[in-house]
């Protein structure tokens, strides 16, 4: 009698040493003893041994101990499947959740959530659909848990209207902050970043005064990055300090990665700095953001500080050291890094390793020893347009049409041979190619060339995205496309006008270049036959974004900074460099490859771009 007494005290302590054990020894452990004392075998004690197994990453073990229950219950299968979850095996998940289907035990709001989250990994808006239905039926499906991982398993899968529609019917009381940090990183996470911005707007206003947590900070910082909105970062800075989350090794890395793409590399420096200890990560981050400023040499300070840290590059490292290298003429460094990294680092080059130090040489005109590294890469597939395309367009660049032709016979081939799927997936880097040939032919008098190349495109739907620049003002990103001087409002003209004047002042400077495609002239001056000077036509985004934010922008209030979806253009380029010392103030333009600040006549790229 008292032996049996002291089993039914030691089986509580047992239990309670499996919900505290993190390693597998003492789960062992504690698992013999359990079947010593014969109560292993109930379904509770079975239970907690598959939880601690997973927990401990023995999948193998806990679903031994799964297949040896004579009963199971909800929380069994449940337990089972987040253990292959967390192990990364989602679709064992679905067997599961397949099996017990069949079993007779109806699934609860953990299992749906366990199982949703299964297909983020996964990635399956299909499988997720059918996980969605069921909970539909059950009545589970508003339960924030579910609902909360359906949200994350829809933006998985790019299906972010599905995923609002889940958000937006859960009951504004059953969201929490997990809920909203969800559904925000859905849009950040799909280059959404105005969505992500809006949200958080409502998420301030409709929260129920939650405060937010690191992870939607994160996001919403990220999404301030993508669409260059330094106000708003800024303002979202201020909170995360006042919350006290600076200290946040993630969020820290966010505000590091948005100050340098709104173009404050200063401020970026700054929230690095301020990293006690940085990993990988944060290095990685200003090493990108030095490289993105042209910042050659810095950036390969910061790699041997890194090293000297006893810090490990990762392959993400050295494509920004190489990307460094390559936008600030550092060729040699570049080249000894590729031929170093694998003995050095442990790190194999990679096709964007290649696409790098190929982008460097042909930047520096040396596009035979381009050529001959491109091919020596053998890479394939999108890795091996990104390559050609790169080397199309230093051949342009440099007035080589000879082996433009051939880089771009490479960039055809491979679009030809993609099936037609692909060609949808891949079209605007498909596209940026080709018109890069097309206007390679113009530059080199052959109209013919040029036109069947775009004839092709048509044919297969090809189109390249419109250019656009904008710029924030008081908040508001003002959007500026080709030629449409429209959202600048009453002031359109006060823009034209000012752009006009400046084109005079350059051409008095020795401009070359042109504002505009050309000029429409709709009348003759008063005092003679000859026409006026008429009106420009055409203008590209970016000077629109600039004399816009000339007009509005106070001498005085800081730099004006402008963001362009393509590559800023070699007249445009000039112009910028002009203007700055004409009106004595400062320009910051972050196009598709790297910054450019602009003052008193100069650029920092030192027209090596």
């Amino acid at each position: 009698m008292a032996a049996t007494s002291a089993a039914a005290m030691a089986i509580p302590l047992l239990i309670n040493l499996l919900r505290g054990a993190y390693d597998l020894a003492s789960v062992t452990t504690t698992h013999a003893k359990l079947l010593k004392l014969g109560a292993a075998s109930s379904v509770a004690s079975s239970n907690h041994l598959l939880v601690a197994y997973c927990r401990c990453g023995s999948i193998a073990l806990a679903h031994h101990v799964f297949d040896g229950m004579l009963d199971r219950n909800v929380v069994s299968w449940t337990a089972l499947m987040s253990g292959y979850a967390s192990a990364g095996q989602p679709s064992a998940v679905f067997a599961l959740l397949r099996t017990m289907a069949r079993s007779g035990v109806p699934p609860n709001a953990f299992t749906f959530s366990t199982a949703a989250s299964a297909c983020a990994l996964l990635a399956n808006a299909g499988l997720g659909r059918q996980v969605h239905a069921r909970a539909e039926v059950s009545g589970d499906a508003r339960d924030n848990f579910v609902a909360t991982a359906l949200v994350g398993m829809y933006g998985k899968a790019c299906r972010v209207g599905d995923a609002r529609a889940v958000f937006d019917a859960m009951p504004a009381t059953a969201r929490s902050a997990v809920s909203w940090g969800s559904m925000l990183s859905v849009y950040a996470q799909n280059a959404l970043g105005h969505d992500a911005i809006q949200l958080f707007t409502e998420f301030r206003t409709n929260g129920q005064d939650m405060a937010p947590n690191h992870f939607m900070l994160s996001s919403v910082v990220n999404a301030c990055a993508g669409v260059g909105r330094l106000s708003i970062g800024k303002c979202v800075h201020g909170m995360i300090l006042r919350l006290g989350h600076e200290d946040n090794d993630v969020i820290a890395v966010a505000l590091l990665d948005m100050y340098s793409k709104c173009g404050c590399y200063e401020y970026s420096k700054m929230v690095f700095d301020r990293i006690k200890q940085p990993s990988v990560i944060p290095y990685t981050s200003i090493i990108v953001a030095t490289a993105k400023y042209g910042l050659g040499r810095t950036a390969l300070s910061l790699f041997s500080e890194m090293v000297d840290r006893g810090v490990q590059p990762i392959s993400v490292t050295l494509i920004g050291v190489l990307h460094a290298c390559s936008h600030s003429g550092l060729v040699d460094a570049g080249l000894q890094l590729l031929r170093s990294m694998r003995s050095k680092y442990s790190v194999a080059p990679c096709a964007s390793h290649y696409t790098c130090a190929v982008d460097m040489l042909g930047r520096a005109g040396r596009l035979e020893a381009a050529f001959e590294l491109a091919n020596e890469a053998r890479v394939e597939g999108n890795d091996d347009l990104m390559l050609w395309s790169s080397l199309l367009s230093a051949c342009r660049n440099h007035k080589r049409l000879d082996l433009a032709t051939m880089a771009g016979e490479k960039v055809s081939e491979f679009s030809t041979a993609m099936a037609w799927e692909k060609v949808s997936e891949l079209s605007q880097e498909v596209a940026g190619a080709l018109v890069v040939m097309s206007n390679t032919y113009d530059s080199a008098g052959q109209a013919d060339e040029a036109a069947a190349v775009r004839s092709d495109m048509r044919r297969r739907g090809i189109r390249k995205v419109p250019g656009c620049s904008w710029i924030e003002i008081k908040d508001v990103a003002y959007t500026f496309y080709v030629g449409e001087v429209s959202p600048a409002g009453e002031r359109a003209g006060e823009v034209m006008l000012l752009l006009d004047e400046l084109e005079c002042k350059m051409r008095e400077k020795g401009y070359k270049g042109r504002l505009g495609s050309d000029r429409v002239f709709d009348g003759y001056e008063e005092d003679g036959d000859e026409r006026g000077k008429g009106v420009m036509v055409g203008v590209h985004s970016e000077m629109l974004a600039l004399g816009f934010g000339l007009l509005v922008i106070p001498k005085g209030m800081g730099i004006i900074r402008v963001m362009k979806n393509l590559r800023m253009c070699y007249d445009c380029h000039e112009a910028f460099k002009l203007i700055s010392a004409i009106v004595e103030r400062e320009f910051v333009v972050r196009d598709l490859n790297r910054f450019h600040h602009f003052r008193m006549g100069s650029c920092s790229c030192n027209d090596y771009w």
